[in-house]
C-alpha cells in the first residue's frame, strides 16, 4: 500500500438518512483495508426528503445531487466513489464529471464479483417493481447470459431493517428457489438495505451470497489500488468525454452550495479504525 491512505467515498443517494449512514459506516469499518479512509456521505435535505428511490421519478430527482457529489468528491481528492443504490443511479452521468476519480456502484460491482465466483447467479430483490430496470442494468453490464433470474420478496427498501427475522426468512426462501430450482451458483442481494443478511443466507444455502454495499465499497477500493499501483485511471475520451469546464461554469448549477448533508468518516487504521462525524 502507499503511505497516503486510499480515500473512498460511499455515497448514500438519500437525504435525512443519518441512521442509514451509520449502518454503511459500520460496514465500511468491518470490511475496508487498514490503509483506507472511507467517507460515508448522503445528500442534503435540499435535494428532497427521500428515504428510498424505488421509482424512476425519484431517481431522476436525486440524479442532480449525485452528479454534484461526484464532482465535489473528485475535487476533495478521493480515489474512488461508490454510489449506494443497486439501480446504479447516475453511474455514467457521475463518471463524466469525476475527473480521474473512479466511480462504481452496487449492481455492476456485484455482477463482476459474482461472475468471478460462478457461471450462473441469481439476484434477490425487494419488489417485483424493480426487476425490469435492474434487468436492463445487468444486461447493459454484459451479464445477462449468467443470470438465473430475479427473485422478489415483496419488501420495500425501508422494510428490510424493520423485522430482521422476517426479512431473513424471506431472503432464504427466495434463495432456495434460485439455487435448488433454477441452479444459481451464487446469489446477489439486490438492495443496499439488505445489508447484514448475507452471512445468514450463505450459511443456509451453501453458495456465495454477495452483499451489494460491501461489493461496491470493495470494488471501489480495489480500483483505487490499481490506479495507484498501475496508473489505471478512467478514460475521458469518446463516450467518456467530460463536459467543458467553461460550459459547466456558465450553466452554474454543478457547483456551490451544500453538496453533502451527513458525513461519517471511518479513518485509516493508525493502529485501529476510528470514527468521527463531520
Amino acid at each position: 500500500m502507499t503511505e497516503t491512505p486510499l480515500k473512498i467515498m460511499y455515497l448514500n443517494p438519500l437525504a435525512s438518512s443519518a441512521a442509514y449512514d451509520d449502518i454503511f459506516a459500520a460496514m465500511a469499518r468491518d470490511h475496508k483495508l487498514p490503509g483506507t479512509e472511507v467517507h460515508v456521505t448522503s445528500l442534503p435535505e435540499a435535494e428532497g426528503g427521500f428515504t428510498h428511490i424505488e421509482y424512476r421519478s425519484y431517481e431522476a430527482m436525486v440524479t442532480r445531487g449525485i452528479i454534484r457529489a461526484a464532482r465535489q468528491a473528485a475535487r476533495e481528492g478521493f480515489d474512488a466513489l461508490a454510489i449506494g443504490c443497486f439501480y446504479d443511479t447516475a453511474l455514467h452521468d457521475a463518471r463524466e464529471v469525476s475527473g480521474d476519480m473512479i466511480v462504481t456502484a452496487p449492481c455492476v460491482a456485484s455482477c463482476e464479483i459474482a461472475a468471478s465466483l460462478s457461471n450462473r447467479f441469481g439476484i434477490i430483490v425487494g419488489r417485483r417493481k424493480w426487476v425490469h430496470q435492474m434487468h436492463s442494468t445487468v444486461r447493459e453490464h454484459g451479464h445477462d447470459h449468467r443470470l438465473s433470474g430475479f427473485y422478489h420478496v415483496e419488501l420495500g427498501v425501508t422494510e428490510f431493517q424493520c423485522d430482521h427475522e422476517e426479512t431473513g426468512r424471506r431472503l432464504i426462501a427466495a434463495g432456495h428457489k434460485a439455487v435448488e430450482e433454477e441452479y444459481a451458483e451464487a446469489l446477489i442481494l439486490g438492495c443496499t438495505m439488505e445489508i447484514g443478511f448475507y452471512r445468514e443466507v450463505e450459511k443456509e444455502l451453501g453458495v456465495p451470497v454477495i452483499d451489494p454495499s460491501i461489493a461496491a465499497l470493495k470494488r471501489a477500493e480495489y480500483a483505487a489500488v490499481l490506479k495507484r499501483q498501475c496508473g489505471w485511471a478512467p478514460s475521458r475520451k469518446w463516450s467518456c468525454e467530460a463536459p467543458p469546464e467553461d460550459e459547466i461554469a456558465r450553466i452554474g448549477v454543478f457547483d456551490g452550495g451544500e453538496v453533502f448533508g451527513n458525513r461519517v468518516v471511518v479513518e485509516a487504521e493508525t493502529p485501529g479504525p476510528q470514527r468521527k462525524a463531520a
